[in-house]
């Protein structure tokens, strides 16, 4: 937390204490999600695993399609993007992700659909998987095994790439299974030509995460745990989360969704230069400190700009000053590392743990999920 921040005092201290005993990091944390944030690495290797495992003969540059689309919602939505930014604006197929229960009108039997489910039961992947179907387009399914999405699959003759819902001996909640659910896009796009990996970048990928989750460790303490400085920036704050470029922009979609599902935090997301001309009118409004809300007592909420650097897109210094100069607090983080995957991955694995430290700084079971599962199941 940076002294300059005009958002200091006894919260902060409060949070800072719980943040730096473990005991109270445990007992907080019921669900375990702090040992889900760190199975990423593994998910990485088991995924890569399992497309092995699976036939995948069918796919080659020689059956490019004319337009990938995947279908999720969620982290599996979050899949998609992630493979539509490692394709990157040059890749010679179209790749879009579909958040609801129509496929575009477009598609039809040259396109490939990758139908994304964790749990195997999303109902508007699974009305898409089954749509894909029945306009005559290639499909691959990626989902729990024995799920109907699986038995979709079965039936339209598909691929299907099961996906590992425990890791050491720990179930694995939908949320936290990205890279379960990233890699078999990714080895997809991979033999058909589209994207550039190889056994070796997933692995230097698994190894990276690795790194970001001993550098986050629990018993790690807050002034030298990047995750948990992260959590103590944003505590108290509006977070903007800004990517500088379209690759950055996932990672700030990434946090937050992380930061409400897990903190059940609210935050505000977009990508420079567009958010140049609309959420940059936030710099001058009731969010930012003035002289009558410099006073934690007085249940003032002030603005936290998270900077999300790729060293790519555009320089971010000018705004990081604006910012400052209005009395917002800036926290930046770095896309470091020649692979898009392993840029990404680093920074995402830091967002998630962010996202739960800071529910627990701030008195919140991470785990728990109740307003979204409360939520009436829509009716047609």
């Amino acid at each position: 937390m940076s002294d300059d921040d005009p958002w200091d005092g006894a919260e902060f201290a409060l949070a800072e204490d719980r943040l730096d005993m473990p005991d109270v990091i445990a007992a907080a944390d019921p669900s375990e999600m702090l040992r889900q944030v760190a199975s990423a690495a593994a998910q990485v290797r088991t995924a890569e695993r399992r497309c092995a495992e699976a036939d995948m003969s069918g796919f080659g540059p020689e059956s490019r399609p004319r337009a990938v689309i995947v279908a999720g919602m969620g982290g599996s939505g979050t899949a998609g993007d992630i493979l539509a930014a490692v394709c990157g604006p040059g890749s010679p197929v179209q790749v879009i992700t579909v958040r609801s229960a129509r496929l575009p009108g477009w598609v039809g039997a040259a396109d490939l659909v990758l139908a994304v489910s964790a749990s195997g039961g999303t109902a508007e992947t699974l009305t898409v998987a089954a749509e894909a179907g029945r306009r005559g387009c290639r499909l691959v399914c990626v989902g729990a095994e024995g799920s109907p999405l699986h038995r979709i699959a079965e039936q339209a003759k598909a691929a299907f790439i099961p996906v590992a819902t425990e890791m050491n001996a720990q179930q694995v909640l939908p949320r936290q299974s990205l890279w379960s659910l990233t890699v078999p896009l990714l080895v997809v796009a991979d033999r058909l030509g589209i994207a550039s990996i190889g056994q070796d970048g997933y692995e230097q990928t698994a190894r990276r995460l690795e790194e970001v989750a001993h550098q986050c460790r629990p018993s790690s303490e807050s002034f030298v745990n990047p995750g948990k400085s992260l959590a103590l920036d944003l505590a108290g704050s509006l977070p903007l989360l800004w990517g500088v470029s379209p690759l950055s922009g996932v990672a700030a979609a990434r946090f937050a969704c992380q930061l409400n599902e897990n903190a059940k935090y609210p935050a505000l997301v977009g990508v420079i230069p567009e958010v140049l001309h609309n959420q940059l009118g936030a710099f001058d409004g009731p969010f930012v400190p003035g002289p009558e809300s410099l006073d934690v007592t007085s249940g003032f909420t002030p603005l936290r700009l998270v900077l999300i650097n790729d060293g790519r897109g555009r320089d971010t210094e000018s705004i990081a000053d604006l910012a400052a100069h209005r009395g917002i607090g800036v926290s930046e983080l770095a896309l470091a590392g020649e692979h898009p995957l392993d840029r990404l991955a680093a920074v995402i694995q830091l967002a998630d743990y962010a996202s739960v430290y800071l529910a627990i700084a701030s008195g919140v079971d991470p785990g728990q999920p109740s307003a979204i599962r409360d939520m009436p199941a829509p009716t047609e």
